[in-house]
Parts: C-alpha cells; structure tokens; sequence
C-alpha cells in the first residue's frame, strides 16, 4: 500500500511564504518522478510543478518564479517552496506519485496524497 503524506499548508497573508512537503512509502513508491497539484475552491485539479527522479522540473507557466519543487533530504521526498503567495494561490494542495506514460517525457498520476489546504489572505 503506497502512501503520500503531505505537510506544511496553513493561513499566510498575502506576499508572504509556505513549504510543503510530501512523503512516499510502502511497496511501490518508486515512482518515475514526484509532483504537486492544486485544487482551488469550486475548481478543477490542476498541475502545479513535478520533478523526476533524474532532478528535471516541470512547472506551470502561470507560477514559475514564484514556487519551487525540489526532492527532500530523502529520495522518496518532495518540498514545494511557494513565495510572494496570492490569495488566488488558496486550495487544497497534493502531493501526486507519478510514472512514465506511453511517450517519452510524459507522464500519469498513479497515486495521490490526501491533500493539505493552504489559504492565502488578503
């Protein structure tokens, strides 16, 4: 039984700063590369950045500069650094364990955390 613990959302005023972290365990969290979603209220589930097990990143457009996916002290690890939040930033964040899909760069979330909210205050 795989498992993704997040930690680390919380209340931030605006223009201010939260990490989050994510740990994977049990049989079969060796997965092709680690990531985080978000889902704002009344919102779709949308793809926030992941890093691979090689250390490459992917970000959404809308948030590069201002947030940062990297591994954690341990393999199965990641953190998301998140700074000069927006209110707009506000949902409930997951931590996603991802593997390759059928071509080459792609890939598919095989299992995901339960989440952590994060609200951003005005």
């Amino acid at each position: 039984q795989v498992k993704l613990v997040e930690s680390g959302g919380g209340l931030v005023q605006a223009g201010g700063s939260l990490r989050l972290s994510c740990a994977a365990s049990g049989n079969g969290f060796d997965f092709n590369a680690l990531g985080w979603y978000r889902q704002p209220p009344g919102a779709e589930r949308d793809l926030v950045a992941f890093i691979t097990t090689g250390g490459t990143t992917h970000y959404t457009d809308s948030l590069k500069g201002r947030f940062t996916i990297s591994r954690g002290s341990a393999d199965n690890t990641v953190d998301l650094e998140m700074n000069n939040l927006k209110p707009e930033d506000t949902g409930v964040y997951y931590c996603a364990g991802l593997r390759s899909g059928q071509y080459s760069g792609s890939y598919y979330v095989d299992y995901w955390g339960q989440g952590t909210q994060v609200t951003v205050s005005t």
